[in-house]
């Protein structure tokens, strides 16, 4: 089974699960039962370190430079160093892992993060914004523990034309079309430095529902594989990150990575609402 990245093979495992169980649950049940889903999840997979991932050139020199930096929802698949970031999940599972390795963790929500204002001068969330309703919470949140010029690092599928079956498969609330993209951040604070295309997808359909069908019906096998196979395969094959100033030309692009600014000054929270 392949898909767009890693952390979208590991929520296309539990979120077809966890979304089944969300009607009629309060937010405090849901929460919680989400977080049982998150950490069988991580109970059963291995961490890797942020060096073999593809973002790792980039990512080593932004840390170079910066005072203190937190990622989003990283579950044992981080991309920030481990020593001396603040990482925050929901999953204790992957908490007590990346502590285990030097990582500095609180358990939090992305809707509510427990850090001050302007805390940051890098701030790390991939994979993150397509999953939740609330965009505009999200990003207030992310831009106002983000200082002034600090950057932030952002992945995302785009294009609604491209809507599969699998984007609702792992729960995918939404894509972007490119412009919408740039606005919400814009309006959040953030300018787009430099770009690129990330992740991969497969093109057959064959073997997307093959894939699909063992993650839903043969859960264990899956994981073993994906540990043991896919996720070895998906780190030796994955493509150099190669950044461009600005935006990329995104035509047939599915995914994108941004390297962004915080600027000083933001749209009140209020106000993005009204935003297309």
């Amino acid at each position: 089974m392949m898909t767009r990245s890693a952390r979208s093979i590991m929520r296309a495992i539990i979120l077809p699960a966890m979304n089944s169980m969300s009607a009629g649950r309060t937010d405090a049940e849901l929460s919680r039962s989400n977080r049982r889903f998150y950490d069988s999840l991580w109970s059963e997979a291995r961490l890797i370190e942020p060096e073999r991932f593809n973002t790792w050139p980039l990512v080593r020199s932004l840390v170079a430079s910066s005072r203190s930096r937190v990622e989003v929802g990283p579950g044992l698949r981080p991309r920030l160093p481990l020593r001396g970031t603040q990482f925050i999940d929901i999953s204790g599972q992957a908490l007590a892992r990346l502590r285990e390795r030097g990582g500095q963790v609180v358990m939090g929500s992305i809707l509510s993060l427990p850090y001050a204002d302007g805390a940051f001068d890098l701030v790390c969330a991939l994979d993150i914004l397509e999953h939740l309703d609330d965009e505009d919470r999200v990003l207030s949140e992310l831009s106002r523990i983000s200082c002034v010029g600090a950057a932030f690092l952002i992945a995302t599928p785009l294009h609604p034309s491209h809507w599969t079956r699998f984007d609702d498969f792992v729960g995918h609330r939404r894509r972007y079309e490119p412009q919408r993209l740039l606005d919400k951040l814009g309006a959040h604070g953030f300018a787009v430095e430099q770009s690129a295309v990330y992740g991969m997808q497969v093109k057959s359909s064959r073997v997307l529902d093959w894939g699909m069908w063992w993650m839903t019906h043969q859960r264990e096998r899956a994981m073993w594989w994906y540990n043991r196979v896919m996720m070895p395969l998906v780190l030796r094959f994955q493509k150099k990150l190669t950044l461009v100033p600005g935006m990329i030309d995104t035509d047939g692009v599915d995914e994108i990575f941004l390297l962004c600014r915080k600027k000083a000054t933001r749209v009140p929270l209020e106000d993005t609402a009204r935003l297309p």
